[in-house]
């Protein structure tokens, strides 16, 4: 468990806040909103009507504040869960005295729910032996803890909670009362075969203001509940997967699906914000937005399984965000496509006591050269699959090739969105790299005429650089940035991005330095280069999905197995990712779950089964 310290005033006694650790938490998400629920069924994270809205329960943030809704049994109880086959339904099952019941979380999926979705999250508990009795506790709180709803009862067993912009309906079977001016409670037992269901949607406080609220009997929760289940099966069924780590590969793909926002089909990186990376430390940030760094690997990763439809819905979202102008490229954007990113923090408690809690990502105005080579690849692989770009796309492809001839001799902050001075990072370099490759490339397939020879000279000198400055003799190897010995597990995508084959021995020695110089508690891999924040960083998850796939490409198939073997063992027992793992403590560490992770788990799976093939 961690801890927030926090004293009251002088000579006060240590106020304790528990935070359970992150691989505690479920997530349940409907494509458009999503929670995170603890091992005890607490509802303590909860954004909606989208992923990046201000929470509506917020406790992993700021335990006090931040508002939560709980359903456990009042007696002492030993629980365990598990998702649905194929779903992202969560079952958690309590085991009380002499009785056993189950609890359903979901957010309800049906058909025609990317237009239409019912932003109802549901909870459905279920008596299975003996007899439990339980306490439910809700807790709203908007806007990241700041409002204190506005609580009313409208019939019996419905309520709403109002504050700001925001409007949740709480309906069901339940006998719920106020148990505080902005809370309220209930307390229930179950027998075998008995449900108790509790509804909790989001309307707009001026529809509520309209009419009644929607009501929702007893049969028409549970119906929505089977819907949910099936609508999960038959996207699960698409999922196409051998090998021996198909099964897991699959939860994966389910994560993935689950952080997809329908309306434009971006990927959310996170669901969370401001979870640390380094603990009690400055390291948080916001990752509830769609990076263009993680289209090239979304791509490979749901194609691979069979999602084309999610996988082309990410990439045109990422052409729709981008398009305009070069100048006016980012490296992230929000979910419907925002450029507006602002950053700024909120006076919580933060997670363990980490602070500051962001909001917004400042490192969307960065300069990243990788973006250009995303968008090339984007385009190129998509011109294989038969869909080459029209005219209008190709004039903003041809632009962002020029932009590149102009542009790839600068600095930028990197991969790794470093805060710090801009340096010459060799991954960057060799995105830029590939933009000019794939635009060639493409207009030479497509046949279209463009400054060929202006682009070449400038893909030579760019390649000549790479090798000359990015490149250390002595060892043989790739490294970092221009003019450094250190190394970095970005250049284990050399390959993927296609700047050197998997099997130059190059590449074979960069692989092996990285492992050399960066790994940690047996095939972990850190990243240990200076980036201006203070705190130490844990093993990165998907730089170890990274070397493992590098090394079943390159062959090498038990090393691959080791690291792969290694790296999923750090995920919960769920299956779920973070973004990082710190090998002293065995704690996972960042946002959670990482959409990043996901991905180049399902990448080095399929490297793996293609070995086993």
């Amino acid at each position: 468990m961690v801890v927030a310290r926090k004293s009251t005033g002088p000579g006060a006694a240590e106020r304790v806040q528990p935070y359970p650790p992150i691989a505690d938490y479920a997530l349940i998400g409907d494509c458009h909103s999503s929670a995170l629920v603890s091992r005890t069924a607490s509802i303590d994270w909860c954004c909606m009507p989208r992923f990046d809205s201000a929470s509506v329960f917020g406790r992993m943030l700021d335990w006090k504040r931040g508002g939560y809704c709980s359903i456990r049994p009042t007696h002492r109880a030993v629980t365990s869960r598990r998702y649905l086959e194929g779903t992202l339904v969560l079952v958690t099952t309590f085991q009380s005295g002499g009785g056993e019941a189950r609890l359903y979380d979901c957010f309800t999926m049906r058909r025609g729910g990317a237009d239409r979705p019912a932003r109802q999250l549901l909870r459905i508990a279920e008596g299975l032996r003996g007899n439990v009795d339980f306490r439910l506790v809700i807790s709203p709180r908007f806007d990241y803890g700041e409002v204190r709803p506005w609580i009313r009862q409208h019939a019996l067993h419905v309520f709403s909670a109002i504050g700001c912009d925001v409007g949740l309906v709480f309906s069901g079977d339940l006998d719920l009362e106020h148990h505080h001016p902005h809370d309220l409670g209930a307390s229930f037992s179950l027998r075998p075969g008995q449900r108790a269901r509790l509804s909790i949607q989001f309307v707009r406080p001026e529809i509520l203001d309209e009419g009644p609220p929607p009501i929702h009997d007893a049969a028409e929760l549970d119906r929505c509940l089977g819907e949910t289940m099936k609508w999960w099966e038959r996207w699960s069924a698409g999922v196409h997967l051998n090998g021996p780590h198909s099964t897991a590969a699959r939860r994966s793909a389910i994560v993935l699906k689950g952080l997809t926002n329908a309306p434009t089909g971006a990927i959310a990186a996170a669901p969370t914000t401001s979870l640390p990376e380094s603990p009690g430390g400055g390291r948080n940030w916001d990752y509830r937005y769609s990076w263009i760094r993680d289209s090239i690997f979304t791509v490979r990763s749901l194609v691979e399984m069979g999602r084309d439809l999610e996988a082309d819905g990410f990439r045109r979202f990422i052409e729709r965000s981008a398009a305009g102008t070069a100048e006016d490229l980012q490296i992230m954007y929000g979910l419907g496509g925002e450029r507006r990113l602002l950053e700024f923090t909120l006076e919580l408690d933060g997670y363990g006591g980490a602070r500051p809690v962001r909001v917004g990502n400042a490192a969307s105005t960065q300069l990243q050269l990788d973006a250009y080579g995303m968008l090339l690849f984007l385009a190129y692989e998509w011109h294989r699959r038969g869909r080459s770009p029209d005219d209008d796309y190709w004039r903003f492809l041809v632009e962002l090739v020029e932009a590149v001839v102009q542009r790839w001799p600068e600095p930028d902050s990197g991969i790794w969105e470093v805060r710090g001075a801009r340096q010459h990072f060799v991954h960057s370099k060799a995105s830029c790299w590939v933009a000019l490759n794939l635009g060639h490339r493409l207009a030479q397939e497509c046949s279209r005429a463009v400054p060929q020879r202006r682009w070449a000279r400038a893909r030579r000198e760019l390649r000549a650089a790479i090798e000359a400055e990015g490149y250390d003799k002595r060892r043989g190897v790739f490294v970092r940035s221009f003019g450094s010995r250190d190394l970095d597990s970005a250049l284990l995508l050399l390959p993927v991005i296609g700047f050197v084959d998997w099997t130059d021995e190059r590449m074979i020695r960069t692989t092996e330095a990285i492992r050399e110089d960066l790994e940690v508690d047996g095939l972990l891999l850190r990243y240990r280069s200076p980036d201006g924040l203070k705190g130490e960083e844990g093993a990165f998850l998907s730089c170890t999905f990274w070397l493992a796939e590098c090394l079943a490409r390159q062959g090498r198939w038990e090393e691959a197995r080791a690291v792969f073997d290694r790296v999923t063992s750090t995920a919960n027992d769920l299956g779920l990712f973070a973004e990082e793992f710190d090998p002293a403590t065995g704690r996972l560490l960042g946002n959670f779950p990482q959409g990043l992770t996901h991905l180049s788990h399902i990448a080095a799976a399929v490297a793996l089964a293609d070995g086993e093939g």
